[in-house]
């Protein structure tokens, strides 16, 4: 395997924790996954430049050892173009509406870019400082912009990219901001009055359902923004023209709470019900560096996984520190999550998920049998703080 922790000094702690997992390994629980039950993980990994040590020059067994690991990766062209040989399962990536700034695109089509009604040029809310930011706001109504962005898309598909991973599907316009980072309503060109929300709306639904009708055959993944509304028509339009929901953060971000709320971890799991609903499927991609974090990441995974979706965290997934618990395989599902306990529970052939929500209290869970933990220790009795999670496997599974 790929890995060479610590064995001495401030990571022995480490080291021991993970050779009581390396054992699991040899356990039928822990094996290369072939099946698209819901209690096996399909992993992505981010393959940003600071992946790029990885897969400048793989050795074959290094490429094996990702292939066998990663169910997709998402890449960057042209980097990536030349490694789609040895790993053909990857996206691109493809912001939806930036067009950077100091780009040819941004001095020959200027036309393409939102302003507010003195005729400032703006941006999409990201990384702003001293009165600007990297990406100009494009008019995604602009059927001149449209048309290029797919003209673009195609020539880097044809590469042999499995997809499309297109970022900043942000139906509101929120945003869209000014150098600082404050949301501007900007100019709408087809009526010269400030832009509604429902019709921009309109205008990046109808653009995702023709990039949608533009590349039939490939996987496209939308990093859609979840919490705005699951009965507006435009939402389930958006939806409706991908193939996966990239939920970023997934269940370990900050801003959700407990609840029904607009930032609720119920109404997260509505959501992800809804998608399912119209027969697509999510990637929770967690930003979690602990253990406990993982975990909890791990458990809302399995608890809501159709057997389709994906999940990504970027600590603990490169090859020379990689979590073996995403090597995990739970099998089939025995039904849909429930309340259980004060917590939610779903059951596998060969275990069991827990997730106590945020903004819940402490629950001391009497399992009713014993299971053992991602450590390997023996487990009838535990204890969930809020947002956390247990991921627990059958003894003898």
């Amino acid at each position: 395997m790929w890995i060479d922790p610590p064995v001495a000094g401030p990571g022995a702690g480490l080291i021991r924790g993970l050779a009581l997992v390396y054992a699991l390994l040899l356990s039928p629980a822990w094996v290369a996954r072939s099946d698209t039950s819901s209690g096996t993980i399909r992993f992505i990994q981010v393959a940003d430049t600071a992946f790029d040590r990885f897969t400048a020059q793989p050795t074959p067994a290094q490429a094996a050892w990702m292939n066998a690991h990663y169910w997709r990766m998402l890449t960057y062209s042209p980097y990536f173009d030349s490694r789609l040989a040895w790993f053909p399962d990857a996206w691109v990536y493809k912001d939806l509406y930036a067009i950077y700034v100091g780009s040819a695109v941004a001095t020959d089509h200027p036309e393409w870019i939102l302003r507010d009604p003195s005729g400032n040029r703006l941006y999409i809310r990201f990384a702003c400082s001293k009165h600007t930011c990297p990406q100009y706001a494009a008019d995604v109504g602009d059927p001149g912009f449209r048309k290029f962005w797919i003209s673009e898309a195609a020539s880097v598909l044809g590469k042999g990219y499995r997809g499309l991973y297109v970022d900043d599907v942000n139906l509101t316009l929120s945003r869209v901001s000014d150098g600082s980072g404050q949301p501007v309503a900007p100019v709408d060109p087809r009526t010269g009055q400030a832009m509604t929300e429902a019709d921009w709306r309109r205008y990046m639904a109808e653009f995702c359902e023709a990039i949608r009708a533009a590349f039939p055959t490939a996987e496209i993944v939308h990093n859609a923004i979840w919490y705005i509304g699951d009965e507006d028509p435009y939402v389930q339009r958006e939806v409706a023209s991908a193939d996966l929901i990239d939920l970023e953060r997934g269940v370990n971000d900050p801003g959700i709470r407990g609840g029904t709320g607009t930032y609720g971890f119920d109404t997260f799991l509505s959501h992800i019900d809804r998608v399912h609903a119209q027969g697509k499927s999510v990637m929770l991609e967690g930003r979690a560096h602990s253990a406990k974090a993982r975990e909890y990441g791990l458990a809302a995974y399995f608890l809501v996984n159709s057997g389709t979706d994906g999940l990504a965290n970027k600590a603990w997934s490169t090859p020379d520190r990689w979590w073996p618990a995403y090597d995990l395989v739970l099998g089939s599902a025995l039904g849909p999550r429930y309340a259980w306990s004060g917590v939610l529970r779903r059951d596998f052939d060969g275990g069991i998920v827990l997730v106590n929500p945020p903004g819940s209290p402490p629950q001391l869970l009497d399992l009713g049998a014993t299971y053992t933990d991602l450590t390997g220790e023996a487990r009838s009795v535990l204890v969930l703080r809020p947002a956390q999670g247990a991921v627990l496997r059958k003894q003898g599974s």
